[in-house]
């Protein structure tokens, strides 16, 4: 007699890349899942507090902080969700003189959390690449949209870094479009930006050419979130994590073929195809990696800039990040 399946909880955004899972076309071996869409905020309070799930979305900047200090109830697989080019992240007063990052020094900049992943990677590009170090800039935090955001775990800031939370009742959005603030940083268009707010634009209007180039130069597609396994579960059932890893590669997989569907497209964009060759004409046919080897100096990056950034508390090598049957994978 055969075994009953694992009854596990997933939670993560309805994302093309997950969506099979989501819709049963492709199974967790062993497991009966139950998909929870949620949106990334919510899915790594959720876990980050409560351990609410036992499979679920994370932010890899958090996942950094919490390995760092040895606090992680989750296991990494290295199947990156989410992934973004992130100059696009920077929005501006226009009558504040700002024209280039460098005339970002010395002004106030909001941003939802000091420590999200979309942070930590334009922090340390903007150092890297422009000269400007996080201890230039005045910064100051809260909600976007909503009053009350807080950072999802402790902080203990190098001095001399400048960061404050905003005024009670208070919105990022609301403060930029009232003059507050001089810019935002967030992965999240703001509502003043959408909403054609004077003197408000993205610092890099241009910011596709902008990450084109900075991907030729660098190599790097930034990873924002990954995929962890309750640490307990792992314990109890080792082979969980390879199951899972497996299901998330098929699934991207199928997302991927869909880009290339001409007889009845499934995306709405006209020119499917043809923005897709042209990204992997880029950046190669399988743009979207997962796997830590193909994806190992993207996840170095992050962990140097955290640690650099004061967040996370020493680099953490990649060895530690991921389950080791995740890692070395079996070949035919």
């Amino acid at each position: 007699m055969s075994a009953a399946p694992l009854s596990i909880t997933l939670a993560c955004g309805n994302y093309d890349r997950t969506r099979a899972i989501l819709d049963g076309r492709v199974r967790i071996e062993g497991c009966e899942t139950r998909y929870i869409p949620l949106e990334p905020e919510e899915v790594f309070f959720r876990a980050a507090r409560y351990q609410e799930f036992d499979v679920s979305e994370l932010s890899l900047s958090s996942y950094l902080l919490q390995m760092s200090r040895g606090e992680s109830a989750y296991v990494g697989i290295p199947a990156f969700v989410s992934r973004c080019f992130r100059h696009s992240a920077l929005y501006v007063r226009t009558d504040r003189g700002i024209r280039t990052p460098e005339d970002l020094k010395g002004k106030l900049v909001g941003l939802p959390e000091y420590q999200m992943t979309a942070m930590v990677w334009l922090r340390g590009i903007l150092e890297e690449d422009y000269g400007v170090r996080p201890s230039d800039i005045h910064w100051r935090s809260g909600g976007q949209e909503q009053p009350g955001r807080e950072e999802r775990a402790r902080l203990d800031l190098p001095a001399g870094i400048d960061l404050q939370r905003i005024p009670p009742g208070e919105t990022l959005s609301a403060m930029l479009r009232d003059g507050r603030l001089d810019a935002v940083m967030t992965a999240r268009a703001p509502s003043c930006f959408l909403d054609s707010a004077p003197n408000i634009d993205r610092l890099f209007p241009n910011h596709r050419e902008v990450e084109k180039e900075y991907y030729r130069r660098t190599g790097l597609f930034p990873i924002m979130h990954l995929i962890g396994v309750r640490r307990a579960l792992v314990e109890q059932y080792p082979w969980l994590p390879a199951s899972v890893y497996k299901a998330f590669v098929q699934a991207k997989a199928l997302a991927m073929a869909d880009l290339r569907a001409l007889a009845a497209p499934i995306l709405i964009l006209p020119w499917t195809e043809a923005e897709t060759l042209d990204t992997m004409a880029l950046m190669g046919r399988d743009f979207w990696r997962y796997g830590v080897a193909e994806n190992v100096r993207e996840i170095e990056t992050l962990a140097r800039y955290s640690h650099a950034q004061g967040i996370a508390g020493r680099i953490v090598p990649v060895s530690e990040l991921f389950a080791p049957s995740t890692v070395q994978t079996s070949r035919i």
